[in-house]
């Protein structure tokens, strides 16, 4: 299966639908009218389909267990044509459109058989997905021009030369999947007042400036001391999120003293050095981190 770990959940929909002809009215009569020797088709056919999509995993190998947190099942009949309409929401890493198209297959598949004593000449068709929303699709962030950043590697050891940046390189590099372009790279001591002179001159040419390293405990981690007096306002759900997401996966999260705020119209982050807590926090909060950007310009109805 693909790996999903490195994903955040968020509130995943998908509807699918599937055709069921059949060959005469009388087939139609009998299912509205209940009078299926088998029983009532549209109920069973309703049950089983509920029961397919929980197992959707079970029947097709690269699909991921998921917890299926709602389903609905629809009918509409016009003349001898049955559209299924199937359902399904959860909140998730990953996406529930198999298993509604796999949900709406099995609804179908259950009418055929319920139905086929009766009518000999049953169809299916068109089994498809109409819709899904809650993956990157449903969080796209559009800008009339390119978001800018500039990162800092805060570091003694790496600035001294006794060891090469790992961390900084990965930041670049998500910023760059997400449509960012860095415009400036630099390691720098972790000092105070170095990190205090880079902010402030790079937040009046960046929308973003990012540090990582000297978040942690140690007397010389001095990144969040510098920061906090610059900060005009602080977004604790930034911090929050790059936290939780590092929390659920590695316990010693809990001790970075990760710093997200905004400097006139600039975004300021403070991210662990690590090279996974680098990685991690990126993940927990790019790409839509950058809506902050139309929030800040006014623009929020325009983000989708």
């Amino acid at each position: 299966m693909v790996d999903i770990t490195h994903k955040i959940n968020t509130l995943r929909s998908a509807t699918a639908t599937a055709i069921v002809k059949v060959s005469q009215q009388a087939t139609i009569d009998a299912i509205v009218n209940n009078l299926v020797p088998k029983g009532n088709v549209m109920e069973m056919a309703k049950t089983a389909g509920l029961f397919a999509v929980k197992n959707t995993h079970l029947s097709i190998p690269d699909c991921h267990p998921i917890p299926i947190e709602f389903t609905a099942v629809e009918y509409k009949i016009e003349g001898l044509t049955i559209e299924i309409i199937f359902k399904v929401k959860t909140v998730y890493k990953t996406g529930v459109e198999v298993e509604a198209m796999h949900g709406a297959s099995i609804v179908a598949l259950t009418m055929y058989d319920m139905l086929k004593p009766i009518d000999k000449e049953i169809e299916i068709s068109t089994i498809k997905l109409i819709n899904k929303e809650g993956g990157k699709s449903s969080f796209k962030n559009r800008f009339p021009s390119t978001i800018k950043a500039a990162v800092f590697v805060c570091s003694d050891s790496i600035f001294a030369g006794d060891k090469e940046d790992r961390s900084g390189k990965i930041i670049v590099e998500k910023l760059e999947s997400c449509g960012v372009e860095t415009t400036h790279y630099e390691i720098i001591p972790d000092e105070v007042d170095v990190i205090q002179e880079r902010t402030k001159v790079y937040a009046k040419e960046n929308q973003l400036v990012i540090f990582t390293g000297g978040t942690g405990l140690s007397p010389r981690d001095v990144t969040p001391e510098a920061l906090a007096p610059l900060l005009e306002s602080r977004i604790p759900g930034i911090e929050e999120a790059v936290r939780n997401y590092g929390q659920q996966r590695m316990p010693y999260a809990m001790l970075s003293r990760t710093v997200a705020g905004t400097l006139g119209k600039t975004l300021v982050l403070a991210l662990p050095g690590s090279t996974n807590g680098a990685r991690e926090s990126m993940d927990a909060i790019f790409p839509h981190v950058l809506h902050v950007f139309h929030i800040l310009k006014g623009n929020n109805h325009d983000a989708k």
